[in-house]
């Protein structure tokens, strides 16, 4: 069965809502979406491990470009502000409780919905230093 239906229509007219299409067409037909989870690496101290606290984590966001409406152009020309993708990106920070006496390699998953942008799923690994670093 054939993806591409639809794809000419979305490249031209939409281009910012042909990843959206794509996954909401991957999800009806059952296929797996691959490479949606954001990794981020957070590296504690021994203390820091052993106490727990809160770190933050800047996620970057996609949302419609407020300057072409998600059209990636302008009349006839590309969109300056999002360079032609419909698209413009906002880091949001995130702040991540870490419990006390985490380990190294500790692995948190979470996701994070915000309005007027696609859900992003998140990953933290923890990293602890040393005490001789």
């Amino acid at each position: 069965m054939s993806h591409e239906c639809f794809a000419d229509e979305i490249a031209i007219d939409f281009p910012s809502v042909g990843r959206v299409v794509e996954r909401m067409r991957d999800a009806f037909l059952g296929q797996p979406v691959d490479g949606d989870l954001l990794r981020a690496d957070v590296s504690l101290s021994q203390r820091e491990a052993f106490a727990g606290l809160v770190v933050s984590v800047a996620v970057p966001i996609r949302v419609t470009c407020p300057h072409c409406g998600g059209r990636g152009e302008t009349w006839t020309e590309a969109c300056a502000l999002c360079r032609g993708t419909g698209e413009s990106r906002l880091h949001h920070p995130v702040r991540v409780t870490v419990p006390p006496r985490v380990a190294d390699g500790a692995r948190f998953r979470f996701r994070i919905k915000s309005p007027g942008a696609s859900p992003v799923r998140i990953e933290v690994r923890v990293a602890i230093r040393s005490s001789a670093a």
